[in-house]
């Protein structure tokens, strides 16, 4: 749920340790789940590990990613952290992207899209697994839950929930550099990128390629013709300097 991200994050911000972190969330999810037996504690645990992978103990890669998110949500408004949470969620778990890439597309293919649609989509890039299957359910809902899909009258179909638009070049740079993450490449036309099917709630206007470098040292790009730029991820220098 989006409130458990703003909450982890908020503590986070506040300095708490991981372990004041841990402890406080457990606390909220326990009041969501209803239950202490067995399976729902395990579920709480794999919850808990989640919410503290995408803001407390992020991979090591995308460390500056993270500190730059934690810093746009304590400055911007909070009607834009969903665009925050949502790049982090991507960068740090790629299969959400994925989600909301064919999610994406079948929206604005029909203008909606059923779980089992989306759900066969995603098993014939991630294989016929039921957990892919299950997870695909699992990251709908939450798609629901942030209010970026709405259910129609008949069960298992979404529409489009609201949307954001996004103007400034900062957060732009950012979303743009979390959704390279969620890429095996790590690369991207820059207009694949900001029309892309997995940033399906957001309306992010077009930028130049040299205003993200502007905004990002992180980034870098190629220029192929005179409207094709490809965006990339800047590779780490040593002390050298040398990639």
């Amino acid at each position: 749920r989006l409130a458990w991200l703003e909450k982890t994050s908020s503590l986070v911000l506040a300095g708490s340790t991981r372990a004041a972190i841990k402890s406080s969330i457990q606390e909220d999810l326990k009041s969501c789940f209803h239950s202490d037996n067995t399976k729902v504690r395990g579920s709480i645990d794999k919850t808990i590990t989640v919410l503290l992978k995408i803001w407390a103990q992020v991979p090591d890669e995308i460390a500056a990613l993270h500190k730059e998110g934690l810093g746009l949500l304590r400055h911007t408004h909070r009607s834009r952290h969903l665009a925050v949470h949502w790049g982090m969620v991507a960068a740090v778990y790629p299969f959400w992207s994925a989600v909301a890439s064919q999610t994406g597309r079948l929206l604005k293919l029909q203008g909606s899209a059923s779980a089992s649609q989306v759900q066969r989509r995603v098993r014939e890039q991630y294989g016929e697994r039921e957990t892919v299957s299950r997870r695909t359910r699992y990251v709908l809902r939450s798609f629901v839950d942030w209010g970026v899909l709405q259910e129609a009258a008949s069960k298992g179909i979404y529409t489009s929930g609201r949307t954001l638009s996004i103007e400034d070049p900062s957060l732009i740079a950012w979303m743009i550099e979390a959704s390279l993450h969620a890429r095996a490449s790590g690369s991207a036309p820059l207009k694949d990128l900001i029309d892309s099917p997995s940033l399906f709630p957001f309306r992010i206007k077009p930028v130049h390629a040299e205003s993200l470098m502007a905004a990002s040292s992180r980034l870098d790009f190629l220029r192929h013709g005179l409207e094709n730029d490809l965006v990339l991820l800047r590779k780490p220098t040593t002390k050298g300097g040398a990639p």
